[in-house]
């Protein structure tokens, strides 16, 4: 890699390195040091690839989400994760917010990979059925078995999550990722 790519790759990690963590964070189920892993993983994939790359931030994406479906197929027995018991409702502003997060972090984590994946594509990265079934390699149907599967499993293992309600979920902030082409 020559000088410029060189800066532009750095550029690239720099600005773009919180928000692909996020996405780690999720697909690896809470565990930020798998997550670590996952994204430094991809990005060394990256660096490899990068002057061929027209749209890096689409192409880190798919490796992160193909390298943790790689994951999840060579059915490694998790290691249990213990978590600190939640803080009192009401106990000071923000409490609530951060409840949440815990409850949702662990409802997730207890999620199978593929029902975790599924369900982070769908709603965290905000993609249409069709590109997830494309990037994770089955069928439309196939999504959205396994989208509602996951989400009863959700509800079920986090009752306190179906008090928000449609009105938290309309307040979130919509993403606009168009579908990118992704050439090896």
């Amino acid at each position: 890699m020559d000088a410029a790519g060189q800066e532009s790759f750095r550029e690239f990690v720099a600005g773009r390195s919180s928000a692909l963590l996020k996405t780690a964070v999720l697909l690896s189920g809470g565990d930020r040091h798998a997550a670590e892993d996952l994204l430094q993983n991809a990005l060394i994939k990256a660096a490899g690839r990068w002057q061929r790359i027209d749209e890096p931030e689409a192409y880190v994406r798919q490796i992160l989400y193909r390298q943790q479906i790689s994951r999840w197929r060579l059915k490694w027995r998790r290691r249990e994760v213990t978590v600190a018991e939640l803080p009192e409702s009401g106990a000071a502003d923000g409490v609530a917010g951060v409840e949440l997060r815990l409850v949702m972090r662990g409802a997730l984590a207890r999620l199978t990979a593929r029902q975790r994946t599924m369900l982070v594509l769908r709603y965290f990265e905000d993609l249409p059925e069709a590109d997830v079934a494309r990037i994770l390699g089955c069928s439309v149907g196939t999504v959205r078995s396994t989208t509602h599967r996951s989400l009863a499993r959700l509800r079920e293992l986090a009752p306190e999550l179906a008090g928000l309600g449609r009105a938290a979920v309309e307040q979130r902030p919509s993403r606009d990722f168009s579908p990118v082409e992704v050439r090896p």
